[in-house]
């Protein structure tokens, strides 16, 4: 079968300046092209996928056909084969063993963690004054992935760099990912900034797994979990090496997704009165004037519906994979080796599936609305076997994060929000007044 060729092919750059001078709206308007498009990243061909059916074969019916795909391999040099970038044999096997990490009761314990950081924030915070929203969100999401990480002492070391250095890393390596190869290896204060946060990163949570090697106490953390987790079938523990490599995988992807639902979270409910009143009406009568926990989360309904709109409407740009094997998709004959783009903007954002998609609207998420989407028309986790390990932990943290706030606290808009495009939409300058309630 013939696939078609995305429009703007530029000489030897392909696709890859218009993909990131334009974004969604270039990957958006691949839908009008069919199921399955032809993408060059420079010399490189690659396949877009554009229907929520070609989506969830790839990621679920026939998820062990595909590995990881060039984005990732971006990424290996800092995470080395962590969850988020192994395949294979290898990634089940380390899967199975960090499910116990992410089961109910540690979740329960991290909830914990989770309060007593939101509430820290809220001490520093001033009625009246205007603060940096997105900001004051990705440092309270880097102190509860790290604390959850690392319970002694030295951690808060580490929570530290991550704050300094896991969004320069996250920035900088979609970049390279969709930019022709020699410009990874170019002068310029971008590769510069990527290098030096990875060796930063490296440096301090190699000292901080050195500081619990032989430690055999159970500190209620995530790292006592990895330390302790055996092979099913032979009863190894993971190496050093993965232990590293998962811990800086879990510190990246813990972070950036959680972060901007949060920001993006706190600017909807201000922009949508109706949806303000309706947050705070569930949270006074769950809560009932006291603090939130693990229990709540259940009962938190239409918070939780308010995250998922959120996840919808601001989701990553892209993530790649890579065929294994021959892979029959949308008609066409992949060969091994092909690398396959998928968009949860482009899903997350059609219209056949989301009327209006740019409209905040909670109410999609109705059980009875819900249930009527297509596979794979909503992606914000990924799906099948490389599903996020840590949704849960992420969605028990966007709830308890916003009730708490939401008790305590109106924020009022001090001015209109300015995007920044990366791999996703990033507030900037989410500037907002503290009023208490």
């Amino acid at each position: 079968m013939s696939v078609p060729v995305a429009p703007g092919r530029l000489p030897f750059l392909g696709h890859s300046l218009p993909m990131l001078r334009k974004r969604f709206a270039f990957t958006g308007n691949l839908r009008d092209q069919g199921d399955l498009v032809e993408v060059h990243l420079g010399p490189m061909r690659t396949y877009f996928v554009a229907s929520p059916e070609l989506t969830h074969q790839v990621l679920v019916t026939d998820a062990p056909k595909f590995h990881k795909g060039r984005m990732y391999d971006k990424f290996r040099p800092f995470v080395g084969n962590g969850l988020a970038v192994s395949s294979g044999a290898f990634h089940l096997r380390q899967r199975r063993m960090m499910q116990p990490a992410f089961h109910r009761d540690r979740i329960a314990g991290y909830a914990n963690t989770m309060l007593r950081a939101t509430l820290d924030l809220l001490e520093s915070w001033r009625p009246g004054e205007v603060r940096q929203l997105e900001a004051d969100m990705q440092g309270l999401a880097v102190t509860i992935v790290g604390e959850a990480l690392f319970s002694t002492g030295i951690g808060e070391k580490a929570i530290a760099e991550a704050r300094r250095s896991v969004f320069v890393i996250i920035r900088n390596g979609i970049l390279r990912a969709l930019s022709p190869g020699f410009v990874e290896k170019l002068p310029i204060p971008a590769n510069r900034e990527f290098d030096e946060a990875i060796a930063r990163m490296r440096a301090i949570v190699h000292e901080v797994i050195e500081s619990r090697r032989g430690d055999d106490t159970d500190h209620g953390d995530l790292l006592s979990t990895l330390l302790m987790a055996r092979d099913a079938e032979t009863g190894e523990p993971m190496t050093g090496e993965q232990v590293f490599d998962e811990v800086i995988t879990l510190l990246t992807a813990g972070i950036e997704t959680t972060a901007l639902a949060l920001a993006w979270i706190f600017h909807e409910i201000a922009d949508n009165p109706e949806v303000e009143r309706r947050v705070v009406a569930e949270v006074s009568e769950v809560l009932a004037g006291r603090a939130v926990t693990i229990d709540d989360v259940p009962k938190l309904t239409y918070v939780g519906q308010v995250a998922t709109e959120v996840l919808r409407k601001y989701p990553l740009w892209l993530v790649m994979r890579r065929t294994a094997v021959e892979v029959e998709l949308g008609g066409a004959v992949l060969p091994a080796g092909t690398e396959v783009i998928l968009s949860p903007h482009t899903m997350h954002h059609d219209p056949a599936n989301f009327p209006d998609p740019e409209r905040f609207d909670p109410d999609r998420w109705t059980p009875e609305r819900a249930k009527q989407l297509p596979k794979g028309a909503f992606v914000p986790f990924g799906g099948g076997i490389h599903q996020c390990i840590g949704n849960h932990f992420a969605l028990t943290e966007i709830a308890i994060v916003v009730a708490t706030v939401c008790a305590r606290y109106r924020l009022v808009p001090d001015r209109p929000v300015r995007t920044k495009f990366t791999n996703a939409a990033y507030p900037n300058d989410l500037m907002m007044k503290v009023v208490p309630r």
